[in-house]
């Protein structure tokens, strides 16, 4: 094995097996095999390919369901049927297809790295751009006329160098960029309490810690399917083969609000399941960052989802046991903290490099699974240094069937100050309104174990509507069921709404317990069953319709209050 490098892939034994070099050690490698290596006799070839591992980019990813190394499980299933057989190998995206190219770029034209030669309508929500390879630069001598061509086909020539719809970029390098910005709007979600709470800025990074049971891949797969981003990759590292099954088959089911068309027309799917090789699950986080940022280099807002980072972690645990390397924390390799920053710090929004001028982002969102809840464990404190965003699942909400389980005292979210801005333009009142339900729900903590001491009724009465509020603000408004065709999904101007008419309730409130009215009447006012209903309205009505009822239900609300003020008044 002279003249082999680290990361170099290889091809083990008469089956060629695909490998990786991890390790060298005078004229011999060490190998990670990232297939079955059962049978393997000693005295097989090992064939060097000369190349990284790398992901195959064009014409083909979108709706496409791959394995942790990029191989296509749709067609491997119509080929060799359910189970993947060792040393299986098929293209990586179709040949044979013909893809309708329209160019752009003119003949004569300097060009490089980046620049956009053309597009081809892959589906009908994603314009797939056709773009200079890195490291290929000078004058367009041809570019093909429009026609159908396959992703093989050369369709320009740039300084010498045919270019086909095909590129290959090795996984563990970073594309390039011009520069990194500042995230100056969110990526909104659907789901309140990460919209409104803690919101995510467009290319951050956000980790969901939480134990089992928690909601963590339920939550994941609401992020993918209700997200403002134009395309969604879905990670399933090392993940239980019925969740990723339930994941695929509601997409395939599932109607993108915004085109009318399938999510699986602007998702891809990477699916490396609990009993495939731990090796690939390491490849498989990796793949999904690169196809990440090629979308990203066409200008699109791309969201990726890691489901679970802690399994990733797992595996290098088990691969670096079998290097006998020195272990680290709870047996940890030491590069936990480096591996898990060389994939957060790829996400952002960016300028991208090439021609015409353009933006990109690539957000990340990765679960992490500690063992029994534990966030001390290495992973999660590893995990939370590098990102900006926590959204920290709670066993005790799980079980009293609150979801999102996301606890609102232990969540972050550094993008905030960012994104105020922009949900300002929202509702003006955004700020003044978040503050106070955050003030409102760290009270509610503050007096619970007095509740349990001497029971609510003991409490002042200010204290008591603190406590009727900030149930009305967990049950009403961050409470939110992911399988309801009604409130799955949350619109903006749908939230601020839901906010804004607890704030004006709780506002109405104090003014009423200052004239001395009885918490009990402030109870039985009918709006706040009203109030509780509000999150049934479909997020599909129309926006004038939706603020049409919300200017009742507030209406409401001041006629009620006034009422009992006036009662209060006859009454003196």
């Amino acid at each position: 094995m002279k003249g082999v490098s680290v990361y170099e892939v290889v091809e083990v034994g008469e089956d060629r097996l695909i490998g990786e070099v991890i390790g060298v050690q005078g004229d011999r490698a060490i190998i990670q095999v990232y297939e079955d290596t059962s049978g393997i006799r000693v005295g097989e070839p090992v064939l060097s390919t000369g190349h990284p591992l790398s992901a195959e980019l064009g014409p083909g990813l979108i709706g496409a369901i791959y394995d942790g190394i990029q191989r296509p499980l749709k067609e491997l299933e119509e080929l060799i049927g359910f189970f993947v057989k060792k040393g299986v190998k098929l293209p990586l995206l179709p040949r044979e297809r013909k893809w309708h190219f329209i160019p752009l770029a003119k003949p004569g034209s300097k060009v490089s790295g980046g620049d956009i030669l053309g597009y081809v309508q892959e589906t009908e929500a994603v314009k797939h751009y056709i773009m200079v390879p890195h490291g290929i630069q000078g004058n367009l001598e041809w570019v093909a006329a429009e026609g159908d061509y396959t992703v093989e086909e050369p369709i320009a020539r740039v300084g010498g160098a045919d270019v086909t719809m095909l590129q290959r970029w090795p996984v563990r390098k970073p594309r390039p960029i011009k520069e990194k910005l500042d995230a100056n709007m969110p990526l909104i979600t659907g789901m309140r309490v990460v919209d409104f709470m803690f919101p995510l800025g467009i290319g951050g990074k956000a980790a969901i810690p939480g134990g089992f049971g928690t909601g963590k891949t339920v939550s994941l797969q609401s992020f993918t399917k209700w997200s403002h981003a134009d395309i969604t990759i879905y990670v399933g590292c090392g993940e239980r083969g019925n969740e990723m099954a339930d994941a695929l088959h509601s997409f395939r089911r599932l109607i993108d609000p915004k085109t009318g068309r399938t999510m699986m027309e602007r998702s891809v799917f990477i699916a490396n399941t609990s009993n495939m090789p731990v090796a690939a699950r390491e490849a498989s986080i990796f793949l999904g960052v690169t196809i990440g940022e090629y979308f990203r280099d066409m200008g699109y807002n791309v969201l990726l989802v890691a489901d679970s980072t802690s399994r990733w972690a797992e595996a290098m645990r088990e691969i670096s046991g079998r290097l006998e390397e020195l272990p680290g924390e709870e047996g940890f390799p030491a590069y936990l903290g480096s591996r898990l920053a060389s994939f957060y710090e790829r996400s952002g929004l960016v300028k991208i490099v090439g021609s015409p001028e353009r933006t990109g982002s690539l957000t990340i969102i990765g679960a992490v699974s500690p063992p029994g809840g534990d966030f001390s464990e290495p992973v999660t404190q590893s995990t939370l240094r590098i990102v900006r965003a926590l959204y920290a699942l709670d066993v005790s909400l799980a079980y009293r069937r609150h979801y999102p389980a996301i606890n609102w005292l232990i969540s972050y979210s550094l993008y905030l100050e960012m994104v105020a801005g922009w949900w300002s333009k929202v509702d003006p009142q955004y700020w003044e309104i978040r503050s106070l339900f955050s003030s409102i729900l760290q009270r509610e903590s503050e007096l619970e174990e007095l509740v349990r001491l001497v029971g609510a009724e003991a409490l002042p009465i200010e204290d008591r509507l603190v406590l009727e509020v900030a149930r009305m603000i967990r049950e009403d408004f961050l409470r939110q069921d992911a399988l309801s065709a009604e409130d799955a999904y949350s619109p903006p101007h749908k939230t601020a709404m839901m906010a804004r008419a607890i704030a004006l309730f709780y506002k109405r409130a104090r003014e009423a317990i200052e004239a001395e009215i009885p918490i009990e009447k402030i109870r039985e006012l009918k709006v706040r069953e009203r109030i509780s209903r509000m999150k049934l309205i479909p997020f599909t009505t129309p926006k004038e319709e939706m603020e049409k009822f919300f200017n009742e239900l507030y209406k409401s609300i001041e006629e009620e209050f006034n009422a009992l003020l006036s009662e209060v008044k006859s009454y003196a």
